[in-house]
C-alpha cells in the first residue's frame, strides 16, 4: 500500500502526462476533448480529496497551517481557470492561450507541493498520524469523481 505522499505524485504525473497530451493536440479534436475531459475530472476530484484528508491533516498542525491554506487557494484559482476552459470553445486560439497560463499554474502548483509542502508536511506529521491516508486520499477521490458535476451545478447557482 502506498503512502499519502507518493499516492498524490503518482496523480500528478498522470496529469503531466494528461497536459502533454492535451497540447499535442490541435483544435476542438476528439482528442482533446477526450484528454481535457479527463484532465477535467481527474484534477477536480483529486483537489476535493487532496483537501479533505491531506491538506485537513496538514492544517491542524501548527506548523502546517499556512503551506496548506496557500495550496488550497491555488486550488481555488486553478478551479477557476478550468471552469473558464470548459466554456470556451477549444477550436479558438484563445483557448489554448488559457489552457498554456492552466498549464503553468498547474505545473507550479504541483512542483511546489512536492517540494515544499511534502517536506513541511513530513516536519509536522507524524507517521503513525498519517499512516493509512494514502487510501483514505484514493477512497475519497473515487466518491468525488462520482459527485463532479452536482459540484459544479452548486456552484454555478452561488
Amino acid at each position: 500500500m502506498s503512502d499519502i505522499y507518493s499516492t498524490l505524485k503518482s496523480d500528478h504525473d498522470h496529469h503531466r502526462e494528461l497536459l502533454d497530451r492535451i497540447e499535442d493536440t490541435e483544435g476542438a479534436s476528439d482528442a482533446r476533448r477526450a484528454a481535457w475531459e479527463e484532465f477535467y475530472r481527474d484534477v477536480k476530484a483529486h483537489g476535493a480529496a487532496e483537501e479533505e484528508t491531506f491538506y485537513s491533516k496538514l492544517i491542524s498542525k501548527t506548523w502546517g497551517q499556512d503551506s496548506a491554506r496557500h495550496s488550497v487557494h491555488e486550488h481555488q484559482k486553478l478551479d477557476d481557470l478550468m471552469e473558464e476552459l470548459r466554456e470556451m470553445d477549444m477550436g479558438h486560439g484563445s483557448w489554448l492561450q488559457k489552457f498554456k497560463t492552466l498549464r503553468h499554474d498547474y505545473e507550479h502548483h504541483i512542483d511546489e507541493e512536492e517540494d515544499e509542502v511534502f517536506k513541511r508536511a513530513r516536519e509536522v506529521i507524524p507517521e503513525d498520524e498519517i499512516e493509512g491516508y494514502g487510501q483514505r486520499f484514493r477512497d475519497r477521490k473515487s466518491e468525488e469523481m462520482k459527485i463532479i458535476e452536482k459540484k459544479r451545478e452548486d456552484s454555478l447557482e452561488d
